[in-house]
């Protein structure tokens, strides 16, 4: 018998077996059905990538709860366009990713395979949350989450999000955030981002490292700032990165 609960699609981009999905999907089950379809393996800095040159599989796991698992050898994308056109048997009501073990907070959305779920979600229709831990360890803590996740999540539920938009949310490690903030993205950029290395050959090879600049350390409107004040921050995403409030002064420089 069909369920009259919200449908709820769950995926993220560190695998199947990561820790973080396995504890969104036991906070979403409070709210409805829920169908987890994830990477195999780690998918980490994945973006909107899609696999365009192999065959993709769809694998059945375990039950966790009352909620069916499934993974596919592929980018966090694939999962949502897989588990839409293949497991599924109806849209979903609510698309949620994550929880990441990483922050996906400013300039990070841009490569984060988390978001690009996430953003993909929000293409096709869907109400669509990206969720992150500023904690990259495999055995990082996630119940002081909770309850702010049950929050936003029951809320979107609820109320939807605008047509285009999608959300990041972040929350800051070790510790039990002090409240939410609705935000904007830092502007920012990574420095030194590679560390040089060679091989006992002497062939050369790089591996990627980096430190995170903020550009504009103690802005209250961003979302590193409330982040370093233990606050989780929202913000919203739009996929269209079209600059629709410059095509005009383009036209003009192209006609110069």
């Amino acid at each position: 018998m069909e369920s009259n609960r919200p449908l709820i699609l769950i995926t993220n981009d560190d695998g199947i077996h990561a820790r973080g999905i396995t504890h969104l999907i036991n906070t979403a089950l409070k709210f409805g059905d829920v169908v987890a379809v994830a990477p195999d393996m780690p998918q980490s800095g994945k973006s909107s990538a899609i696999t365009v040159n192999a065959p993709l599989t769809v694998s059945t796991h375990a039950p966790i709860g009352e909620a069916r698992i499934y993974s596919v050898n592929g980018t966090p994308v694939d999962c949502v366009k897989l588990g839409i056109h293949a497991v599924l048997d109806r849209k979903p009501d609510l698309l949620l990713s994550g929880i990441n073990h990483g922050s996906n907070a400013a300039v990070n959305n841009i490569y984060s395979g988390t978001m690009g779920a996430a953003m993909e979600g929000c293409l096709l229709g869907i109400p669509s949350i990206g969720y992150s831990l500023l904690d990259h360890s495999p055995d990082a803590n996630f119940e002081p989450l909770t309850s702010f996740i049950e929050e936003i999540t029951h809320k979107i539920l609820c109320n939807g999000l605008p047509k285009g938009i999608c959300l990041n949310v972040n929350f800051p490690s070790d510790c039990t955030p002090r409240g939410l903030k609705t935000v904007r993205a830092a502007k920012g950029r990574w420095t030194e981002e590679y560390a040089d290395y060679t091989t006992p050959h002497g062939t050369p090879f790089y591996w990627l490292t980096g430190k995170f600049l903020n550009e504009e350390p103690g802005n209250t409107e961003t979302d590193e700032y409330w982040l370093s004040q233990k606050y989780g921050t929202i913000v919203p995403i739009q996929p269209d990165q079209t600059a629709s409030d410059r095509i005009s002064e383009i036209a003009e420089i192209l006609k110069r």
